[in-house]
């Protein structure tokens, strides 16, 4: 008798359910109404002219910090550049359809995966988009942790891609912070931030082992 051959399987995330749809409705349009109160500002010393106007890149924000990356993507780094498209990593898990969701309302498309679930998977796609001329956003300390650790998925994913990797942060005067593995952020109406962006970080393609560590600390 012929024995199985093990095939590689494709893992689909579960489709969400009427009310996660509409649960992601209501958060994204309080992000929305929130965000209309909200003020920024570039810091001087980590000003939006460190990312290159005419090049796409590979751009990180932590984990805690997700709650107006969209936002700040849309109304703070995209105008005054040419039009940009963007690809973001989510977690596969439920609680990450719920997020993908939301970012289908501002028009980024969600790619699901993690280092635990779908990783590869998630890496493939988002290279495929990084082709087609898309911007990739991923959180490089989540979706578990530890909070501020960068863990080698960006390193990959700037690998591959051959974007540069691009920090943005940003810091709230006005803030509630969650009692989560990442105390998570979520400004206050009438906020004011201060915006910071990192120099661009290349990968190159040929890069050891080593050198992958090394750019990572």
């Amino acid at each position: 008798m012929d024995q199985a051959i093990a095939r590689p399987t494709v893992v689909v995330p579960k489709p969400l359910k009427w009310y996660d749809r509409l649960l992601a409705t209501i958060i994204y349009t309080l992000i929305e109404v929130v965000g209309r109160t909200l003020r920024f500002r570039w810091d001087p010393q980590a000003p939006l002219e460190r990312i290159p106007a005419d090049r796409r890149g590979v751009f990180c924000v932590w984990h805690n910090r997700l709650a107006v990356s969209m936002l700040v993507y849309r109304d703070y780094i995209c105008p005054g550049r040419r039009d940009h498209r963007l690809a973001a990593i989510v977690s596969a898990s439920k609680d990450g359809g719920i997020v993908a969701r939301i970012l289908e309302h501002f028009r980024v498309e969600p790619v699901r995966g993690s280092s635990s679930r779908r990783g590869p998977q998630a890496l493939l796609e988002l290279t495929g988009f990084a082709e087609r001329g898309f911007d990739l956003a991923i959180t490089p300390d989540g979706p578990r942790g530890p909070r501020y650790k960068i863990q080698p998925g960006v390193i990959s994913l700037a690998q591959l891609t051959g974007l540069p990797i691009v920090a943005i942060s940003w810091d709230f005067r006005w803030k509630i912070s969650m009692r989560s593995w990442d105390q998570f952020q979520i400004p206050l109406p009438f906020s004011r931030g201060t915006l910071r962006a990192t120099e661009p970080l290349e990968v190159p393609r040929c890069s050891t082992d080593e050198e992958r560590e090394a750019l990572r600390e």
